[in-house]
């Protein structure tokens, strides 16, 4: 059985780093993991682990944009327009593997998980070579700063959960930058320090956060924007299926806390036969005698 993980979320959320820091965690437990660029955009430079599978072997936003004259965003919808075309091409490229755990880097423009079909076309895919997948969607810690940007993160998470259909994980990454860290001479929490209970607002996204009573003299949201926050609020109520992990790349115990929901999400290892072991009686150890 193998195992793929889509690695997603707006730009600058740290997928990249997360992809990165997933392989060392693979490598370090003796599983095969194997880094897979969907990023047309990606920066060859970036990458610590070089990918086993690159889209830019196939098309790069950069030929679209010399050649066609696209912009960015118009040239990576066309990059996947040509990658759906060509699924023969990452079929051959994924048949080598078994067994094997595949993180696929995927990029930040948020309209391919939640308008456009060629993510859900790709994970069916997937599902027909029979790969096991499952999604993250990386927002960062600094989306708490503003009530507003964050719940913009928590709708788009929460249309790309029900865009793509598949076992799907939220995380809250960039976590050091809020939280306390007794390792960093200056405390960390770069961007202000936040008490448990305030995050857990945002981990768990409490909706009341936006909520806003008509005539509120304290509340400096423009009453125009009145029903459109109650219609949020009602939404998430309605709908309750957004809730974040915490992730700090700095603390070991992080990681694998999100590694393993990633596991039990994708049932890991639960379909695989047991390895015999060797036997005395065949020879196998002759030559230890």
């Amino acid at each position: 059985m193998r195992y793929a993980v889509l690695v997603t979320g707006p730009a600058g959320a740290g997928k990249s780093t997360f992809a990165k820091s997933f392989m060392t965690h693979l490598a370090a437990s003796k599983r095969t993991g194997h880094l897979v660029n969907l990023d047309p955009a990606a920066d060859p430079s970036s990458f610590e682990y070089e990918p086993t599978i690159d889209i830019r072997d196939l098309i790069s936003l950069e030929d679209v944009m010399s050649e066609l004259e696209y912009g960015p965003n118009g040239g990576i919808v066309y990059c996947f327009e040509y990658l759906l075309q060509n699924m023969d091409w990452l079929e051959e490229e994924l048949g080598g593997y078994e067994d094997d755990y595949l993180i696929i880097d995927c990029p930040g423009q948020i309209e391919l998980y939640t308008h456009h079909p060629f993510i859900p076309t790709l994970v069916q895919h997937l599902s027909r070579m029979d790969i096991r997948t499952c999604a993250t969607y990386l927002i960062e810690s600094q989306f708490m700063e503003d009530k507003y940007k964050f719940f913009s993160g928590v709708l788009s998470a929460m249309s790309a959960m029900v865009n793509l259909e598949i076992p799907w994980i939220n995380v809250m990454s960039k976590m050091d930058l809020v939280t306390l860290n007794p390792e960093d001479p200056s405390g960390g929490a770069r961007n202000g320090l936040r008490k448990k209970k305030d995050i857990a607002r945002y981990l768990d996204p409490d909706p009341l956060l936006i909520a806003t009573t008509r005539g509120d003299k304290s509340d400096k949201t423009n009453p125009r924007f009145h029903a459109l926050n109650q219609a949020i609020v009602q939404l998430i109520e309605d709908h309750p299926l957004v809730s974040f992990l915490p992730l700090d790349l700095t603390d070991t115990d992080s990681l694998e806390y999100v590694i393993s929901h990633i596991d039990y999400t994708m049932q890991y290892g639960e379909s695989e036969e047991p390895k015999e072991p060797h036997d005395l009686d065949e020879g196998d150890f002759q030559d230890l005698e």
